[in-house]
């Protein structure tokens, strides 16, 4: 028997797990940390300790799995959009933190783009719009506001492949990061845009020369990384890439007409497609398995899970003391008291906007909400609106995308763990939802990279894998309720769109 790694840097931990060839869970390790808002709607982590924290999770993985370091056979590295990706100095070394993709200070060179290029020329060229959530708008805006670093820096390089990079010594980019930049990445020749680049004022040095798919080798384990990891030096590192892309490939999405949502710290509800989807509220890039011929299409709230994090961290003290103290894991209880609240939070609607919003609606001004509170509420009301107002924007995403999405929809993420919010994304959809058996998605996706690129795995052996649990079925009439709700939920931010823009101003 061989084994496999796959590390997933994430927005707030980094996973690693180690698997057998067979795809069984043989050992696993997070790694937790936070995101810097140095102001709001600002956006930023130092690279180091997305370094720090895959190294301890690969080196712990590996020590509590009691395999021998020979047996282990590769490794694949994903990681969260890292936005403008890490501005890197002649030596290599972070010239600032890195702007991720839940960074929206890039406002105005958004509008700069779409006046000076032009929204037609960018979708022609790109496929992909002008607003703060892609990585280019944040390099103008470091270009514009901040000299100094723009002048040291010599090197864009993403989350995952900065890490790479760290234990191989060799630079590149995959597809899906490659693409996910935006703007300046030809989405029509899968390469940088020598055209939108000269426009824009970008350098083509700036950005790594050689791009590569989410299943090549792009180097081994240098003799200090593997050292320090307790693995073999020269190990294979495989590229992977986007997390979300590889939760995708973990739920076995290796072909076209799939629709699946990954929802972590985010949302990413995408089709895979072989066809070109028509609309300018989709953001695309190319997928991680057949770069060259496959495409993400997706839209999805900027904040899914990340709400529900901050609702506990937020209104429930009390619970996550007695905790501490031995008491009821916090969601565990909220979720319990949640299934007792009617469809609908008893007229309850929440608006998920917490840090602005990017597909479909793309307004860096919409706020987070909540409409409907009245002397008879609990906080068990008010978390249920929370699950529900995820699984609205889910069905937002679904409705932006405009294709026939199949027979049912897979979902990812952390949002699995519940059964009750399980339930709700069936209901508000009216789609059966199946769920992966083991919460590593993107980590099993890159397992699956890592089998593939070294040649242990086939991608009709990762096909055999048994990675899906049991349909999940909407209820009709709980459905037919959802339905009213969320044509309130979409009422809701059409009426106030403009305030929500005047208190962005104001503030």
């Amino acid at each position: 028997m061989y084994y496999l790694l796959g590390t997933d840097i994430g927005t707030s931990g980094t996973k690693t797990v180690l698997m057998d060839t067979d795809g069984n869970l043989i050992a696993q390790d997070l790694q937790e940390y936070d995101v810097l808002t140095p102001k709001p709607l600002w956006a930023e982590q130092w690279p180091d300790v997305w370094l720090q924290a895959a190294t301890l999770s690969i080196k712990n993985t590996v020590q509590k799995s009691g395999i021998r370091k020979e047996k282990i056979y590769g490794i694949a590295i994903s990681g969260l959009y890292g936005g403008s990706g890490i501005p890197l100095d002649e030596n290599m070394e972070p010239v600032r933190p890195c702007m991720i993709w839940m960074d929206r200070r890039a406002e105005q060179e958004a509008e700069w783009v779409l006046d000076h290029i032009g929204e037609e020329t960018l979708l022609e060229i790109t496929h992909n719009g002008a607003d703060p959530y892609y990585g280019f708008t944040k390099i103008l805006w470091m270009k514009h506001h901040e000299p100094e670093n723009w002048e040291k820096t010599k090197l864009f390089l993403p989350p995952n492949d900065y890490v790479i990079y760290k234990l191989t010594g060799k630079i590149a980019i995959d597809y899906s990061s490659a693409g996910n930049i935006g703007g300046i990445f030809d989405m029509n020749h899968r390469t940088w845009s020598k055209e939108m680049m000269a426009a824009l004022g970008i350098p083509m040095s700036m950005m790594p020369e050689n791009i590569v798919e989410s299943t090549d080798i792009v180097g081994g384990l240098t003799k200090q990384a593997a050292a320090e990891l307790g693995l073999s030096e020269g190990m294979p590192v495989i590229a992977s890439g986007i997390d979300c892309g590889a939760a995708n490939i973990g739920l076995g999405v290796f072909e076209s007409g799939i629709y699946a949502a990954a929802i972590g710290t985010s949302m990413c509800a995408a089709l895979i497609s072989d066809k070109p989807i028509k609309g300018k509220n989709l953001i695309v890039w190319p997928y991680l398995y057949d770069a060259k011929k496959l495409s993400y299409y997706f839209a999805g709230g900027a904040t899914a899970g990340a709400i529900v994090k901050w609702f506990r961290q937020t209104m429930c003290q009390f619970e996550i003391e007695a905790e501490k103290h031995g008491g009821k894991n916090t969601y565990d209880l909220l979720n319990e008291q949640a299934a007792n609240i009617p469809v609908g939070s008893e007229g309850l609607i929440v608006l998920p906007y917490f840090m602005g919003e990017r597909s479909p609606i793309w307004d860096s001004d919409a706020k987070g909400t909540i409409v409907g509170l009245s002397l008879a509420h609990t906080k068990a009301h008010i978390y249920r609106a929370f699950l529900e107002a995820v699984a609205f924007s889910l069905r937002d995403a679904m409705e932006a995308t405009g294709e026939n999405l199949g027979e049912s929809i897979l979902i990812a993420g952390g949002v699995t763990k519940s059964k009750l919010w399980r339930q709700i994304f069936a209901d508000v959809t009216g789609y059966p939802v199946v769920c992966p058996v083991h919460d590593v998605e993107a980590n099993m996706g890159d397992v699956m990279l890592a089998g593939i690129g070294t040649g242990l795995l086939s991608y009709e052996d990762v096909k055999k894998w048994q990675v899906l649990d049991k349909k999940i079925m909407p209820n009709k009439q709980n459905h037919e309720k959802y339905n009213a709700y969320y044509n309130v939920y979409k009422s809701i931010y059409h009426h106030l769109k403009t305030d929500m823009k005047t208190l962005s101003t104001i503030s």
